[in-house]
Formats: C-alpha cells, structure tokens, sequence
C-alpha cells in the first residue's frame, strides 16, 4: 500500500491557497477529490501529482470552450507541486439534468438539442484536443489489458462477457467507424450524460456543460450515444424513450444511425478504468 496521501487527505493544503470553507461533494465517478464552496460559487477539483497532468489537460479544455462561447465553468485558478494539483472553476448554477422529473426533462429536451448542436457547431481547426476514435481504442486497450474495466459501467447484458472479447467485436467495426468519423468529426462534449448538463430550473434553459476531461473532436455520435442513452433512465418506459430519441434527432438535425450508436455506446464503458 502506498504511503502517499491521497487527494481528499491533501486537498485542504492545496485549497488553502484560494481562500474560503469548502466541503467535500461525494457525488460523481471521479477518483479525484472534489469540494464545493460555502455559497456554492465555486468547485475545486484535487488530484495527486501522478494525475496533475489530466487534470492539467481538463483545465485547459475548460478555458478553452468558455473562449469559443458555450456556457460552462470558467477557470478561476490552479495549484500544482509536489503535494498535487488543484483546480478552481465556478460553478454553473442550475440543477443537473438528471436530477429533474420526467415531465421537465421533456420540456427541456428541445434546449438541450440546440446547445448540444450549438457545441458541435463549433469550428472544428479552433480545437486543439482530441477524443478521436483512435485514441478511445487506444485507451480501451489499455484498461481491458490491466484488468480495469468497470463491470457497472457496462450494459447489463455484457456484463458476463470477457472484456477482451467486447473489445474484439468493437474493433472489428473500427475501420467503418473511422470513416464515418473522419466524414462527421464535430467538437464534442466526452462524456455527455445526463448529470454534466445543468439547466436553469426556472426557466428550464440549458445553463452550461460541466466536467470537460473528455472534450476534443471525434465523431457527434460519441456524444449521441451517451446522451440518449442518460435519458433512458428518467423516460418512465421504452415508448417513452424511443418517442424522445426521435424527437431530439428532429430537432437536432439528423437521421439517427442505430448500428453507429450502439458501437460508440459500447466502447465508451471499456475506456473507464
């Protein structure tokens, strides 16, 4: 076992340099330490030094969409050294998707189509980050080889099939995939579920994306996958949830292609790990 602290053990060093009561949020997926402000402005996202560059690469994500003018956290400061690294953003107000009924996900389904097509709209030569297929097989590899993948993160009727083999179908698929990709290579969000997008619970307007690790560009239907996806778990049955696939990809502009969804779908739980 090592002797190093972790990062909720040297978080209050590291925070103590921006001043303030921060409270530790337990919420999240995130082997980081993340707090939260006294009056909820900002976060702080604490790591230790062998994971400063990640979130180093986070940081800089998240500066650079709040450049491009799609509404999210924004940079408010960053501590790194030997003990770690940290960084500070504000916080987006509003309430995570994921967290409203049924019936105000419907009405917000529309907003949240346009700020997803707003993000993907974004020039794609502005970007300077990837998340390109290439990259996710890469990282796949990776977790399946040291044993990592998250047997949660899985759709439930893979979750007693070898990694490895899961693996193996998907990269059978990977020169088509390319091809769509470098055909549809949009700016996307990376992990575009349900809780890192926030609405205004007045107004039920998107307020900003939140947790940018993953952004770079790849194909929109890494982002559509997780998305669709999210939603299935507040729709009340699969009518439900089909009815409300079809009209986000109204909305959005597009002809849904299933095959091409449920690739992106089942890749991205074998790069967790």
């Amino acid at each position: 076992m090592s002797d190093r602290p972790g990062p909720r053990a040297m978080s209050p060093v590291l925070l103590g340099a921006g001043g303030g009561d921060w409270s530790p949020v337990t919420a999240g997926e995130s082997g980081a330490a993340v707090f939260r402000d006294a009056d909820a402005t900002r976060y702080a996202k604490c790591v230790p030094a062998a994971d400063a560059a990640g979130l180093r690469a986070e940081r800089d994500r998240v500066a650079w969409l709040n450049d491009q003018g799609v509404p999210g956290p924004r940079v408010l400061d960053w501590h790194s050294g030997d003990t770690g690294a940290c960084l500070v953003t504000s916080a987006v107000p509003g309430v995570s998707a994921d967290q409203v009924p049924a019936e105000d996900l419907r009405a917000a389904w529309e907003r949240i189509a346009d700020a997803v097509r707003r993000l993907h709209e974004v020039p794609v030569p502005r970007c300077p980050f990837r998340r390109d297929l290439d990259a996710m097989v890469a990282l796949a590899r990776d977790v399946v080889a040291r044993d990592a993948v998250k047997a949660e993160f899985l759709p439930v009727e893979q979750r007693h099939t070898p990694p490895g083999e899961l693996l193996d179908r998907l990269v059978r698929q990977v020169p088509r995939r390319r091809e769509q990709e470098t055909a549809d290579t949009v700016v996307c969000h990376g992990d575009l579920c349900l809780p890192n997008i926030i609405l205004d619970p007045r107004t039920l307007d998107v307020s900003g994306f939140i947790d940018l690790g993953r952004l770079g560009r790849a194909d929109r239907y890494a982002d559509l996958a997780l998305l669709l996806t999210s939603a299935r778990e507040t729709w009340e049955d699969e009518e439900r949830g089909r009815a409300a696939d079809t009209a986000f990809a109204e909305r959005y502009g597009i002809v849904l292609d299933h095959d091409r969804l449920r690739f992106h779908l089942h890749l991205d739980p074998l790069t967790w790990g």
